[in-house]
């Protein structure tokens, strides 16, 4: 009798988790921002060999040919963040083109908004293979150079396990103008890399700042440009957790919003700008890396790999 009724109110946990669990990975918010997007936007099969990958472009309501942005999704892959994020950098001039790096990867030959679960989709990115990705990431660069409105600029950004690759793809890619880094590692080989690298971190994320010191020695050996900024009272994941309704640190907020705008201006002087926009960035990094890190009230996290219940709890 016990064991039926353990059954039984397991079972109806479940049931009344599900709506929360859905909602979490379907991101109401920031699907809902998009919807009200007044910009253009459209999915183009991009092949190479025998790999067909779907991406998500928007276009910038702009006069003047524009630097395109490959924009490299976190681990939850091609969510409704990751395609809002897209929209609101194409709200700031830039053509942005956001791969989902798990095409064909899904149930049924489904891309990211066909797996199953969280756990699914991040086991799945996770599984990834890097040549795979690379090239995958090529077919989008080939892409952005034959849009007639992009004046031949690209960048790639990249969050969390995309920032990682966004760093990677700046050791095989020799064409690109700028990488950024949103709290990913970095490579073990730098030495190929052209492009100037500029990373954001979070003070609470000591998985990946602890890496940075290492970097900073392995890109200055290597006489490779590289900007890092930590920001305090951020954790992982706050360019994501900064805008959620539901965020409740108030240094996720706020690395966010620096951080947004430092890019901003980073990706403008693509456009032939003045060199001044260069230095917002080392100025930010100026004044954050001055400023001792303060403990987080509850930082977001986005791990390479991790569980349901884990991944449930920050989205």
């Amino acid at each position: 009798m016990k064991r039926t009724l353990h059954r039984t109110l397991a079972l109806l946990a479940a049931l009344l988790l599900a709506p929360i669990a859905a909602t979490a990975h379907a991101q109401d918010w920031a699907k809902t921002r998009l919807e009200a997007s007044p910009r253009h936007h459209e999915y183009v099969p991009l092949k190479h060999g025998n790999r067909t990958v779907q991406a998500f472009v928007v276009y910038p309501e702009v006069k003047d040919k524009a630097p395109v942005v490959i924009l490299i999704h976190e681990i939850f892959g091609l969510s409704d963040w990751a395609k809002e994020m897209a929209d609101e950098l194409a709200a700031q001039g830039f053509i942005v083109i956001a791969p989902d790096l798990l095409s064909g990867a899904g149930p049924n030959g489904g891309g990211s908004d066909s797996f199953p679960s969280m756990d699914a989709t991040t086991k799945a990115v996770s599984g990834l293979d890097a040549a795979t990705v690379n090239a995958d990431l090529d077919a989008a660069a080939d892409y952005a150079k034959t849009i007639p409105s992009a004046n031949g600029k690209i960048a790639s950004v990249g969050f969390c396990w995309g920032g990682g690759k966004s760093f990677a793809f700046a050791t095989h890619r020799k064409d690109l103008s700028a990488a950024f880094v949103f709290y990913g590692p970095a490579p073990s080989d730098v030495t190929t890399i052209t492009a100037p690298v500029y990373g954001f971190y979070a003070a609470n994320d000591a998985r990946i700042t602890a890496t940075i010191p290492a970097t900073i020695t392995a890109m200055k050996a290597a006489g490779k440009k590289y900007e890092p900024v930590t920001y305090d009272g951020a954790g992982h994941g706050f360019m994501r957790a900064g805008e959620d309704p539901g965020n409740t640190v108030s240094g996720n907020k706020t690395a966010r919003e620096e951080a947004f705008k430092s890019l901003v201006s980073l990706l403008h002087n693509l456009k032939g700008a003045s060199s001044a926009s260069l230095s917002t960035h080392s100025k930010i990094l100026a004044s954050y890396n001055k400023t001792p890190a303060k403990k987080a009230e509850s930082p977001a996290q986005c791990h390479d790999a991790g569980s349901t219940k884990e991944i449930a709890a920050i989205m």
